[in-house]
């Protein structure tokens, strides 16, 4: 039965841990497996890996083929140069102690490198945390310029729009004296107008009685004379006969048709007179 040691997919989605597992190589990637040799997690910084050095040497040495990711991790962690160092051993080209020797001293070589990686990494999170941190710093500097200087340009504008009411009021003040001056002489005139205007309709008043009383006075004294006078009586009479001559006229006219209709008939006769003459 072909071996295999791979990864075998768990966790959450989007957060993804590995099992390193030693399966059948017919199985699926997320089925069954013979023995779990370690976990791989990438979420870390940098990723994390913990492996049962042994056991994974052990599957290598029964000829379990690890797959390409599978293999840079046993190659990480010195599975792959144990399982080497072992077939030397094997073969007779190493010691026991050689190959003691040679591990160790390649186990302290790569904690020294992993120290230096994880200071370096620890110094890049250290410069993006002190970059951000200056970032937001300047961000904070500029918006407290901007509005310090927005709170300026308000306080101009204030100003300016303050100047600008008092010469509009600096301005309007002698106009509105004047306007103040003018207005309680304009009051004044109408109020001496106004009793002349209100006292008319009594002078009026006042008028129209003494033309009565004087029409009443006269009357009396055309009276008067009217008696002394009776020569003054007699247009008063002629009046009446101007007023009647149309009716004089219509007797008139009235008369001479009479006259007409009266005169034929006589001489109607004259003629039948003349006619018994003359037979």
């Amino acid at each position: 039965m072909p071996v295999r040691i791979r990864l075998q997919r768990h966790g959450k989605k989007g957060k993804p841990i590995y099992w390193i597992v030693a399966a059948d190589s017919r199985a699926k990637r997320d089925g069954r497996y013979l023995e779990k040799l370690g976990l791989y997690n990438p979420n870390t910084l940098p990723a994390s890996v913990e492996l049962n050095l042994d056991r994974a040497v052990d599957w290598l040495q029964k000829g379990a083929q690890p797959s390409h990711t599978a293999r840079n991790l046993l190659s990480e962690q010195g599975a792959m140069l144990k399982n080497h160092l072992i077939n030397g051993l094997n073969k007779g080209a190493l010691t026991e102690d050689d190959v003691n020797a040679k591990f160790e001293a390649w186990v302290k070589e790569k904690e020294g490198k992993n120290e230096v990686l994880k200071k370096k990494i620890d110094a890049d999170a250290e410069k993006a945390h002190a970059a951000a941190i200056a970032a937001e710093k300047e961000v904070s500097i500029k918006r407290k310029e901007a509005a310090a200087a927005q709170a300026k340009a308000q306080e101009e504008e204030a100003a300016a729009s303050e100047n600008e009411d008092a010469q509009t009021d600096d301005a309007a003040a002698p106009e509105a004296q004047e306007a103040e001056t003018a207005k309680p002489a304009a009051e004044e005139t109408p109020a001496e107008e106004t009793p002349t205007e209100e006292a008319t309709p009594a002078a009026e008043e006042q008028k129209e009685e003494a033309s009565a009383e004087e029409t009443e006075t006269a009357e009396p004294a055309a009276e008067a004379p009217a008696e002394e006078t009776p020569a003054e009586e007699t247009p008063a009479e002629e009046t009446p006969a101007e007023e009647a001559t149309p009716a004089a006229e219509e007797q008139k006219e009235e008369a001479p048709a009479e006259e007409t209709e009266t005169s034929e008939p006589a001489a109607e006769e004259e003629e039948a007179a003349d006619d018994s003459k003359s037979e």
